[in-house]
Order: structure tokens, then C-alpha cells, then sequence
């Protein structure tokens, strides 16, 4: 195929702003263009193509299975261009590097790192937003995101930064003299979950616990939890390398974890080349990855 047989860029602008945005509206918002003119070259490009891109759902839209192939694409090819154009105007260096974690990783394991990284670019603003949710990486925008999971992430470039298998932990005094064999006997405990998740529920879920949860439910932000599960006010799910030390010391132990799934935080970032100074910090992340045993 060449250029020649590409739809029109307005129309795969128009998708893609789409496809970003979730709703006809919100896209025209995005561009500065009538909903109905978004619509209208959403129609033509669905024409072009022969094929449905988007179900309509009263005034919300979805992606149909060829329309989610294609909004990967072209979302990731207008950010290529678009951080190309930055790069070669100069323009976006002088804003700060927007980087996008957990709270409970923010806490736990990249702040008390941060100094180091301070010390050796003293000329790079960071702005770490950290959030339970998953952020999307755009020009402008999260420059970089750091996710726990199996780096299987569709559209996004990932690199392993810390091997880390999901567990369930507590103090060893909320613990203490209960038989735990199996999932089910936690359900008598409280749990604490963190803000904007449902880890718990989840993991509960995939053990096959489907009856009444837990006898106490709190929901915390992600750096409190572990506080919380130290001071053995309940059950917490985390990851291994933020508590580390709490389980050389014996403040924490070890319940039951996910088994032989390899997963664990990733340096995650949009496909191509990244500004100067979202790059520095990439390289020094890469640094602060553990020496292989």
C-alpha cells in the first residue's frame, strides 16, 4: 500500500481523536470542530475502509474489533509525528517530565531513590503523578509510566525494571493462631484495598472466592496501606519488592502469592524515540534496576 491509498489525514485525525476522547463530543471538543463534522468523517472513513470502526450506543461510542486495531495504530502514528515536530522545533523541553506510577510504588520504592536522580540532572523538573488508575501516555502529557503486570500492554513500548511477584502479606499478629491453608480462610480478617482498586475482590475472585468477602473492607490511599498492614489493622495485596525489608525483619509475612506468573514493574512509554529530558530519567530508571543474581 502507499501513501496514495491512505485514507485522508482529516479523517484518521478525526478517528483518532475519537478513539482518544471515547465520545463524538468530547472529540470535537479535542479538535475544536461540531460533533456532527466528527461523525461525518468518522462515517466516510468506516466508507473508505469498507468495514464498521465504532458501535454506536446512544451518545456513547465503542470500538469494534477492526476499529480497536486501527485506533492503536493511528493514535501511536500521530504521536510519533507529534513528538518528531516537538523534537525538532525545541518545543516541550521546557516542561517538566510527567511521569505516572502506583501510590503505593511512588512511596515505597521510586521516592526514596529520587535524591540520586536529583543529585545527577539537577536540571530536569519532574512531576510524578502518582495514580491507582492507568494513565494514558500522550504528547504533552505522561511522558512515562512505570506498571505492575506482564508488559503485554497493546500500542506502548515496555522494558522490565523490577521482577515482582503479587502477594497477599500481614503482621504476623493478625495471624497469629489461625489455621491458613487456603484462600478461604482469610475471609474471617479484614482486608484493606487500596483507593481506585479492586485487587482484593480480584485476587479473591481468581482463587475461586466467590461468597461474602471479608468481614472489614478499608479502602486507603496506596501509600497508607502498608502502614496499616505493619501496624496489623488487616490483609493487604502488594508486591514483593516494596516490602522486602519488612519481610527480612519479620514485620510482614507472607500469606499466599499469584504462583509461577512472570509479571512486575515495567518502564512503559509511547513506541519511538522520547525527548531529552524524558529520556535522562528512562536511563537513570534502567540504572536503578536490580543487579541479576
Amino acid at each position: 500500500m502507499t501513501l496514495r491509498d491512505l485514507p485522508p489525514p482529516a479523517m484518521l485525525r478525526a478517528y483518532a481523536a475519537l478513539a482518544e476522547a471515547g465520545s463524538v463530543t468530547a472529540a470535537g471538543e479535542a479538535l475544536g470542530v461540531t460533533h456532527a463534522a466528527i461523525s461525518q468523517q468518522v462515517r466516510a472513513l468506516e466508507a473508505h475502509l469498507g468495514v464498521a470502526l465504532v458501535e454506536r450506543r446512544g451518545r456513547s461510542v465503542g470500538l469494534t474489533e477492526a476499529g480497536e486495531e486501527l485506533a492503536v495504530a493511528v493514535t501511536g502514528g500521530f504521536a510519533l509525528i507529534s513528538d518528531a515536530v516537538a523534537r525538532i522545533s525545541g518545543q516541550g523541553e521546557g516542561r517538566p517530565v510527567q511521569v505516572t506510577t502506583t501510590p503505593m510504588f511512588a512511596a515505597y520504592w521510586l521516592m526514596p531513590r529520587l535524591a540520586g536522580f536529583r543529585e545527577r540532572f539537577p536540571e530536569v523538573e519532574l512531576m510524578l503523578n502518582p495514580s491507582p488508575h492507568r494513565l494514558p501516555l500522550a504528547p504533552g502529557g505522561v511522558d512515562i509510566a512505570i506498571r505492575h503486570g506482564k508488559g503485554d500492554w497493546a500500542g506502548v513500548d515496555s522494558e522490565l525494571l523490577v521482577p515482582s511477584e503479587y502477594v497477599i502479606v500481614a503482621a504476623p499478629e493478625l495471624v497469629q493462631g489461625r489455621r491458613i491453608a487456603q484462600p478461604q480462610d482469610l475471609l474471617g480478617l479484614p482486608w484493606l484495598q487500596e483507593l481506585g482498586t479492586n485487587e482484593v475482590d480480584e485476587w479473591l475472585a481468581s482463587q475461586g472466592v466467590t461468597e461474602a468477602r471479608t468481614r472489614v473492607q478499608t479502602h486507603l490511599p496506596g501509600n497508607f496501606v502498608l502502614e496499616a498492614a505493619r501496624r496489623g489493622e488487616g490483609l493487604a495485596a502488594t508486591t514483593r519488592a516494596l516490602i522486602e525489608e519488612d519481610l527480612a525483619t519479620g514485620a510482614l509475612t507472607v500469606l499466599f502469592n499469584r504462583g509461577q506468573v512472570e509479571e512486575g514493574y515495567f518502564i512503559v512509554t509511547r513506541p519511538g524515540p522520547l525527548r531529552a529530558s524524558a529520556a535522562k530519567f528512562a536511563r537513570w530508571l534502567r540504572a536503578q534496576k536490580p543487579a541479576a543474581d
